[in-house]
């Protein structure tokens, strides 16, 4: 009687091990999985700061165009309320 116990509790116990192996392994899968991921939206990340720069950089030179244009256009209107004047 008491052998028949000993090996339920040993099988019990082997089936113990074998679902925390498995459940080992499903947990370094979902790393393996997650640091895939990270890395994904790392590079993602990096594209979207590259092109964040180049529409900052694009901005500014539109920017400075248009700065340019008004500056030409105030000084037309400068010369033409000085020949309205005359």
């Amino acid at each position: 009687m008491m052998s028949y116990v000993l090996i339920g509790l040993s099988l019990s116990l082997a089936g113990v091990a074998g679902l925390q192996f498995f459940y080992m392994i499903y947990l370094e899968r979902m790393d393996r999985e997650q640091k895939k991921r990270i890395h994904q939206l790392e590079r993602h990340c990096k594209h979207l700061q590259n092109r964040l720069q180049s529409a900052e950089q694009q901005i500014s030179e539109q920017n400075s165009l248009l700065e340019n244009m008004i500056d030409e256009f105030d000084d037309d209107e400068v010369w033409a309320d000085v020949i309205d004047d005359r």
